[in-house]
């Protein structure tokens, strides 16, 4: 499996893996994860104990298409999954970074998710 990815997606995902061997969402505290691409940007808030997706959040949904995947739209991004959040009484968090840097896009949906009163 290593060997077909590019050593950039190798290393990514070696973070990815030693990161999720210590954080795990609960029902109490679900996992919420960060997926970005050139073109768009998604998170999901996981139960790991259930194996669910609580809620999730996308560029490619028709409210957010306008979004560009810039740090202005994910702070945008992470404001309407934290309503989302509060919607179904979820206000604490585990942040999972999946292996990307904590830099840029993925510390503006953090912060945006953070600004509409989610606690990590």
């Amino acid at each position: 499996m290593f060997k077909k990815l590019n050593d950039k997606d190798r290393k990514r995902l070696h973070r990815k893996i030693h990161i999720r061997k210590s954080i795990s969402g609960t029902a109490e505290r679900p996992r919420l994860t960060v997926t970005r691409s050139n073109k768009n940007l998604s998170a999901q808030v996981i139960n790991d104990e259930d194996g669910t997706t609580l809620a999730s959040i996308s560029t490619m949904e028709k409210e957010f298409a306008a979004l560009k995947p810039n740090t202005d739209g994910a702070a945008k991004l992470g404001e309407a999954l934290g309503a989302r959040l509060k919607e179904k009484k979820i206000t604490k968090v585990v942040f999972d970074r999946n292996g990307y840097l904590y830099h840029g896009v993925v510390k503006a949906i953090a912060d945006g998710t953070r600004k509409a009163g989610i606690e990590f």
